[in-house]
């Protein structure tokens, strides 16, 4: 995943000096870069800004990735604008100590594009190289700014194929949700930045809003900034650790970390813990509640896709299936079914498509395998392009076997379980169970 800067305001500090800033006393904010930072003058990045504020709109200034508990981060109130200057008062004394400080304007706009040049540079040299899987767009404010993305995407050789998740992280952005989640592929809900934009005691119910719209969507949704105490500790908090588990039974597809392993102490336990709270609140996940609910959700008529991939989890949940294996070329259908959120893992087996451009062939299929790991509960594999999946059943079975003994080694399928099997047979959409001997 390519993470974009965005429209991101920081404080150039070249000399790296640590700044002491009192409460109660001023500082001009000056989009004049040549100047030295100190107390009582600081050089920011974006000559805009004194056209953006007003007297009494609150600005915050804080290490990248801050993590809100540090003395590193100060709130300012502005008190007036000179010229391309802001004046503001200084509300609680803090050291600003490091080169890389981001300033957030509290909803307030920036005339800034989503996807700046600088980003479209990285995007083209080291994105393309490397194949990325996903673009994460931060501060995405319109539908707009995803389909921009995508504009320029689709031009960058392969990642035509790149999924873009929109970033949440202000005001703007909330209020557009819905048109932007019908453009994005998924959405990352940027909780350190909102919850600058937003009161803190509206945090929760925009998560909550936020992960149902898109579980009903069927779109992955990432939860970020979990466990930031980690940063400089062994253990989260209690209240952290009751956040993830919360995120998981609110239904998010994965958990971003980021100061923890950007710059914490214990990168590593931080992962294996928020894991290990993770597997704990799946186990509790109540899953027949939530599979009624999308079901009544979808309503009726179902489309073709929908009400298959409906039936097969329906079909596992009563037979008690230990893995559902849908066959698939886009990862569309084992998405749906993943959408159900069922019980047992979904084995997302993924044929290669043969396509050419006139020059030569190429088999697509690892992009769409690979981007169906962000999604809960589905796990992919590859086919091997020589067993196509629409064809005589003999070569199926042999699909179907190198899955199943995928399963068994991997530990999910054991000997007299029952697997469902979601495939196309020529245009039909075929739901089978099948019992394994020994």
């Amino acid at each position: 995943m390519l993470d974009t800067v965005g429209p991101e305001l920081q404080v150039v500090n070249k000399s790296e000096k640590a700044i002491s800033l009192e409460a109660d006393a001023t500082v001009i904010l000056t989009p004049d870069e040549g100047l030295e930072a100190s107390s009582n003058l600081l050089p920011i990045n974006f000559d805009g800004l004194s056209k953006a504020v007003k007297k009494g709109d609150t600005i915050f200034i804080g290490q990248y990735l801050f993590t809100g508990s540090e003395t590193t981060s100060v709130w300012l109130e502005v008190s007036e604008v000179q010229g391309n200057d802001v004046v503001c008062v200084i509300k609680n004394t803090a050291t600003l100590t490091g080169a890389l400080f981001t300033l957030h304007a509290s909803q307030i706009r920036i005339e800034l594009p989503t996807l700046s040049d600088k980003d479209k540079e990285v995007i083209s040299s080291w994105g393309v190289k490397n194949k990325i899987d996903f673009l994460s767009l931060s501060y995405t404010r319109h539908a707009e700014d995803v389909r921009h993305a995508r504009e320029f995407l689709s031009k960058q050789g392969d990642l035509y194929q790149t999924q873009i998740f929109a970033k949440i992280e202000n005001i703007e952005g909330l209020n557009h949700f819905d048109e932007i989640l019908q453009e994005a592929d998924g959405i990352i809900l940027s909780r350190g930045n909102l919850g600058i934009d937003l009161p803190p005691e509206k945090v929760f119910l925009f998560q909550k809003a936020a992960l149902y719209k898109c579980n009903v969507a069927g779109k992955p949704a990432v939860v970020t900034r979990v466990v930031d105490s980690m940063t400089d500790n062994l253990r989260p908090t209690r209240a952290e650790a009751t956040d993830v588990a919360n995120a998981v039974l609110d239904g998010s597809d994965a958990i971003l970390l980021g100061a923890e392993t950007l710059r914490g102490l214990y990168p590593v336990e931080t992962i294996s813990t928020v894991g290990k709270i993770c597997a704990e609140a799946e186990k509790v996940f109540n899953q027949d509640l939530y599979f009624k609910k999308t079901v009544k959700y979808v309503g009726e008529p179902m489309t073709h896709l929908e009400s298959i991939a409906s039936s097969a989890v329906r079909a596992a949940i009563k037979v008690k299936a230990s893995v559902i294996i849908c066959f698939t070329s886009s990862g569309r259908a084992a998405r749906l079914i993943a959408k159900y959120r069922p019980t047992m893992p979904v084995l997302s087996v993924v044929i290669p498509r043969l396509k050419t451009n006139q020059l030569k062939w190429s088999f697509s299929g690892a992009f769409e395998a690979r981007q169906s790991l962000i999604v809960r509960g589905l796990f992919p594999m590859l086919a091997d392009p020589r067993h196509p999946a629409e064809s005589t059943s003999a070569t199926n079975e042999s699909v179907l076997k190198v899955a199943l003994d995928y399963g068994k080694a991997s530990g999910v399928v054991k000997p007299h379980d029952r697997v469902v099997v979601c495939q196309k047979v020529g245009d039909a959409s075929v739901v089978k169970i099948i019992e394994l001997e020994d």
